[in-house]
C-alpha cells in the first residue's frame, strides 16, 4: 500500500465523541479511492489527518513506508509531499492561470515547465495568461488540480472538489479528471457525500458513518452487496425484508430466495429495486400483487407494488416492461438477497 492509516482517531475536545475513530485505510499506487459519507461523518477530518492539517489523538499515517503521524512522530503538511485540492479551489485572483499552477514551486528551476505540463494534462493548454475570474467553474477546478499535480506528489487528496459545479458540468469535469488520473497513473483520494460521484469516479470506496468505516470495496461490491443497513440505504433505494434463513436460502414474502451468504435464523435482507422484475399474474396466483404507482423515466420505469403481505416494494425495470396502475402482477427476484448485519435501527420504508 502506498498510503495507509491504522487506528486513526481524533477528538476535537475532551469528552466529545470522536470525529474519527479507529479508521483503517490502505490505498494502492495508481488507485483512485473515495471516502463516502453524509455530512458530519468524519470524512473531511480523515482527509485533514492524512494531509497533516490535524494531529491525530491515536493511530498512524504512513506514506510508502515512511511514518507521517504516530509513534511520537508528526510531519507537518508542507513536508509530506502530498497534493491537496480544496473544495473552494483556493485560487489567487490576482495571478494568472500559469502563476496559480506554479504556486508552491518557487525556487524550482523547472517550475514553469512543470506548471505548463500540468495545465496541458488538465486540458487547459492555451489558457495560461487568463485570470481565474475569466474561467468557468470547471476550468477553475482543473487549475487547482494542475497546481497540485505540478508538484508531482505521490498522492493527491481531493476535498469534495466538484461540489460547487452544476450537475452537467460536475459530471463532465469529474469524467475528464478521472481520465487524466488514469492516463498519468495518479494515486488519488477523494472525499465526497455524493453517492453517484464516488461510485463512478473511484476504483474502491470506503463508506463512513459516525466517524467509523462501515465497509470498503469496489463500487460494485458496496452497492450490490452492502454489509450493513446503513450502507444499503445510503447508497440507494432498497427493499428490506425480515426473513428466516437456513444456510444459503431464506423463506421470504417473495418466496424462497437464494442468499448472498450463509445465515441461520431471523435475518434482515436487502433487494435493490433493479434486482426485481414484474410479470403478469396468472390464474395460478391466489393473491397477486398490484401496481399502485409508476414513474416512467425514459430508459426505465420504477414501480410501486403492493404485495399480499401488506408491504410495498420498489421494482425497477427496463422501459419495455410495461404495466399500468391497478395491474395484477407477480414480483420475481433476479439476484440473491443480501444478508445485512443485524442492527437495532428500524428499517426505513423503501
Amino acid at each position: 500500500m502506498l498510503l495507509t492509516a491504522d487506528g486513526l482517531t481524533k477528538r476535537f475536545a475532551p469528552g466529545d465523541a470522536p470525529a474519527v475513530q479507529d479508521v483503517d485505510l490502505g490505498i494502492e499506487e495508481g488507485e483512485i479511492f473515495a471516502v463516502l459519507g453524509p455530512s458530519g461523518c468524519g470524512k473531511t477530518t480523515t482527509l485533514r489527518l492524512l494531509a497533516g492539517f490535524e494531529r491525530p489523538d491515536a493511530g498512524t499515517v504512513r506514506l510508502d513506508g515512511r511514518t507521517l503521524s504516530g509513534n511520537g512522530c508528526f510531519v507537518p503538511p508542507e513536508e509530506r509531499g502530498l497534493g491537496f485540492v480544496f473544495q473552494n479551489y483556493a485560487l489567487f485572483p490576482h495571478l494568472s492561470v500559469l502563476e496559480n499552477a506554479a504556486f508552491g514551486l518557487e525556487g524550482e528551476p523547472d517550475a514553469e515547465t512543470r506548471a505548463r505540463e500540468a495545465l496541458e494534462k488538465a486540458g487547459l493548454g492555451g489558457l495560461e495568461d487568463r485570470r481565474p475570474h475569466a474561467l468557468s467553474g470547471g476550468q477553475q477546478q482543473r487549475v487547482a488540480l494542475a497546481r497540485a499535480l505540478a508538484q508531482r506528489p505521490p498522492v493527491v487528496l481531493l476535498d469534495e472538489p466538484f461540489s460547487g459545479l452544476d450537475a452537467l458540468l460536475r459530471q463532465e469535469t469529474r469524467d475528464r479528471v478521472r481520465r487524466r488520473f488514469k492516463e498519468n497513473g495518479t494515486t488519488a483520494l477523494l472525499v465526497t457525500h455524493d453517492q453517484q460521484e464516488a461510485l463512478s469516479f473511484a476504483d474502491r470506496v470506503a463508506v463512513m458513518k459516525g466517524g467509523r468505516i462501515e465497509q470498503v470495496g469496489t463500487p460494485e461490491e458496496v452497492y450490490d452487496r452492502p454489509r450493513t443497513l446503513f450502507v444499503a440505504q445510503f447508497l440507494g433505494r432498497t427493499n428490506l425484508l425480515f426473513s428466516e434463513a437456513e444456510g444459503r436460502e431464506a423463506e421470504t414474502p417473495l418466496g424462497r430466495l437464494p442468499l448472498s451468504r450463509a445465515a441461520q435464523g431471523r435475518v434482515l435482507l436487502s433487494l435493490r429495486p433493479e434486482h426485481l422484475t414484474l410479470e403478469a399474474a396468472g390464474q395460478d396466483v391466489e393473491v397477486p400483487s398490484q401496481v399502485v404507482g409508476r414513474a416512467f423515466k425514459g430508459h426505465d420505469i420504477t414501480y410501486r407494488v403492493a404485495h399480499a403481505d401488506g408491504a410495498e416494494y420498489l421494482v425497477h425495470t427496463p422501459s419495455r416492461v410495461t404495466f399500468a396502475e391497478g395491474d395484477r402482477v407477480r414480483i420475481r427476484p433476479q439476484a440473491p438477497a443480501v444478508v445485512l448485519e443485524r442492527s437495532d435501527e428500524p428499517p426505513a420504508p423503501a
